[in-house]
């Protein structure tokens, strides 16, 4: 599925354009758009984060000479609204992540393209951002690595792994962010990281309990907590993590590496989560739109940060409704456009409470018919599985919570 990513994304590189006028496009007609003034800026706001150099995005776009190849490809992108990827029917500013270029960012695009693509003078080249080498968390205060390598084999179906990587911690630290590397990227579905006692055989258990600490895919890039925000990582444990691996025809090597950043002094709230989640569930052969629904009650206040729907390539659209103890509903997160190749969380600007008695219903849609071309094999009755060819349901969401009290009475 990683090489589907890279394919759908941008089509094969423009070829060479001719040299475009950069300063008018005819008669009384305002400056064309120069990369230098007028785009760079754009695509280091939205755009550099993912497509640079050792991050996953298949280009990078932090310089002309590199952009410009891509220059129709992402132009196309850009007006189709398929970049920078959002499935979100949201307005500006209900979520803090939300990449989407403003119309004006679309037609400066666009007008650089229609232009040739100018440079522009370098000296209105704006400061490039910067980035830690391969993170997009920051420079990590530790790097934790699984303690052998794994070879995934060329074809086949492969069942989760699980692996461990020790910390060598004797004491609790608090994570203020977190990032996960598969080093076969192409190869990995997914990771999910919990701790265990150090020393112990690797096993499942802990990815959605209290000792969970992170988990990505492979397009995202990591985690970093609001200020007075942690999540635990244990003294003498180690860092077990969950993989699922999906063979593409090439034979890959994997030692996936956790890269932490420690907070600075003990938090005020801890991150958690929860999930709504059916795997009881058959999508039939053909079904354009089959519904999933799940439903999960709240037995206190929750404090909701962010969603993250889950499903595979089959997986249409996801939407997150609150109903009320009082009777009322609200919808809080509509996904019409989901999209397995970038499985979005969407941050909220601002948290939101839902009172104790709530029920947070989840309500999914699949495509399993011919015209989803994504679809493995649409004459087949779906249900749930591991595999990218099974199906899943979930309706992941993070909450935050104060941290435990700790009692200072002696113990007699």
């Amino acid at each position: 599925m990683r090489t589907l990513i890279f394919t759908v994304l941008f089509a094969l590189p423009a070829a060479a354009f001719a040299a475009g006028p950069s300063t008018a496009l005819g008669t009384g007609a305002a400056p064309a758009p120069t990369f230098s003034k007028d785009v760079a800026p754009i695509f280091n706001k939205s755009c550099v984060e993912c497509h640079r150099p050792t991050m996953f995005a298949p280009m990078s776009l932090t310089t002309f000479d590199a952009a410009r190849p891509w220059a129709k490809s992402i132009k196309q992108r850009v007006v189709s609204g398929v970049m920078p990827p959002w499935g979100a029917d949201t307005p500006h500013g209900m979520f803090k992540n939300d990449p989407r270029l403003t119309p004006a960012e679309i037609d400066t695009i666009a007008r650089w393209v229609d232009a040739g693509a100018p440079k522009g003078d370098d000296k209105d080249l704006p400061a490039a951002p910067t980035f830690a080498d391969g993170w997009s968390i920051g420079t990590p205060d530790a790097i934790f690595t699984m303690d052998e390598e794994f070879t995934i084999p060329a074809d086949g179906t492969i069942p989760y792994k699980y692996f461990r990587a020790p910390t060598g911690l004797t004491e609790d630290k608090w994570i203020q962010a977190i990032e996960i590397h598969p080093s076969a990227r192409a190869q990995v579905h997914h990771v999910l990281a919990f701790t265990q006692p150090a020393g112990s055989v690797p096993k499942p258990g802990g990815e959605l309990g209290p000792d969970n600490i992170g988990g990505v895919t492979p397009n995202k890039p990591g985690l970093v907590f609001e200020p007075g925000v942690a999540r635990l990582l244990k003294g003498n444990s180690d860092i077990v993590m969950q993989i699922h691996y999906t063979a593409n025809g090439t034979e890959g090597k994997d030692r996936t590496t956790v890269g932490v950043i420690y907070a600075k002094q003990p938090p005020t709230k801890i991150a958690a989560g929860g999930m709504a989640i059916n795997p009881r569930f058959v999508i039939k052969a053909g079904d354009g739109n089959s519904e999933v629904r799940a439903t999960t009650p709240l037995n206190r206040d929750t404090l909701i940060t962010a969603f993250t729907p889950h499903m595979h390539v089959r997986g249409k659209d996801m939407t997150y409704i609150a109903h009320y103890a009082d009777g009322t509903d609200e919808t809080l997160l509509a996904v019409p456009r989901y999209d397995f190749n970038w499985q979005i969380t969407y941050e909220l600007a601002k948290p939101k409470l839902l009172p104790k008695g709530t029920r947070l219903e989840v309500i999914a849609h699949f495509d399993n018919s011919t015209a989803n071309r994504f679809n493995p094999d649409p004459s087949k009755d779906v249900r749930w599985g591991d595999q990218t060819w099974e199906e899943m349901m979930i309706g992941f969401f993070s909450t935050v919570q104060p941290p435990p009290v700790v009692s200072t009475t002696p113990q007699p």
